[in-house]
Parts: C-alpha cells; sequence; structure tokens
C-alpha cells in the first residue's frame, strides 16, 4: 500500500437484519470529529453492497457494525469478497455484540480488530489512526 493522500477513509456498515444503528452512528460520527472521511451506507447491506462502496469511495477500511448475531458469517464474506476483488489492502474492523469466544476466529478469518459493548469512542479513533494508515501531511 503507498502514500494515501487526504484524510483516512472509512466505510461504516450495518451487514445483514439489523434494525438498530445507534452505535454505527456514534463511530461514525467519532471518526468523522476525529478528521476522517466517513461514508455510512445505513442499515441492511449485503457483503456484496459493502465492498462495491469501499472499493468505489476508495476506503482505507471497513467498520462493521452487527448485533444480530451473524457476526461469523457476514464479516467472513466481506473479507472474502475483498480477497476475490483484489482489495485485501482495506482493513477491516468491526464491533457490537460479538462473544469473546468468537474473536479470535474472526481474526483468524482477517478481521484487523473487534470492539465490544463498553469500548470507547476515543479508543476506536487511536485504534484507526494506529492500524488503518498515516493521513498525509496537509
Amino acid at each position: 500500500m503507498g502514500v494515501a493522500a487526504g484524510p483516512i477513509r472509512v466505510v461504516v456498515a450495518k451487514p445483514g437484519l439489523d434494525g438498530h444503528d445507534r452505535g454505527a452512528k456514534v463511530i461514525a460520527r467519532a471518526l468523522r470529529d476525529a478528521g476522517m472521511e466517513v461514508i455510512y451506507t445505513g442499515l441492511h447491506q449485503t457483503p456484496e453492497q459493502i465492498v462495491d462502496t469501499a472499493i468505489q469511495e476508495d476506503a482505507d477500511a471497513i467498520g462493521l457494525s452487527i448485533l444480530s448475531g451473524a457476526h461469523n458469517t457476514l464479516f467472513a464474506a466481506v473479507i472474502d469478497l475483498l480477497r476475490e476483488r483484489d482489495a485485501e489492502d482495506i482493513v477491516v474492523f468491526g464491533g457490537g455484540i460479538i462473544p469473546e469466544a468468537d474473536i479470535p476466529l474472526l481474526k483468524e478469518k482477517g478481521v484487523a480488530e473487534i470492539f465490544t459493548p463498553g469500548a470507547t469512542t476515543q479508543s476506536i479513533v487511536d485504534w484507526v489512526r494506529a492500524n488503518v494508515r498515516e493521513p498525509a501531511e496537509a
């Protein structure tokens, strides 16, 4: 991955059938307020829609929020599609109601980090800054 110009670009997405997006909106706002460009895709997104958006928007990262319990399937589908479309340089992180026992499995599949309830917005912002890329100097 080369040095990209401009702020870090993050797609925040709600995959699957979740109908509750308050947490995703809070994270999107925190990332935006920290100087990142955020593309919020809204509710009920398929993995294909999420990956298409990330590629079209030249995103550096995808933040997935899930409460439905389908995290193993949906997160893996996003990772697989990124591989298929030669876009593995897009960092995937996630959060929501995810059992501790599933976190190592998600990381093995390629999810860079999982944030569970109680994670602060500042800890998420700090992690994205440290693990996605350095923004270009203005």
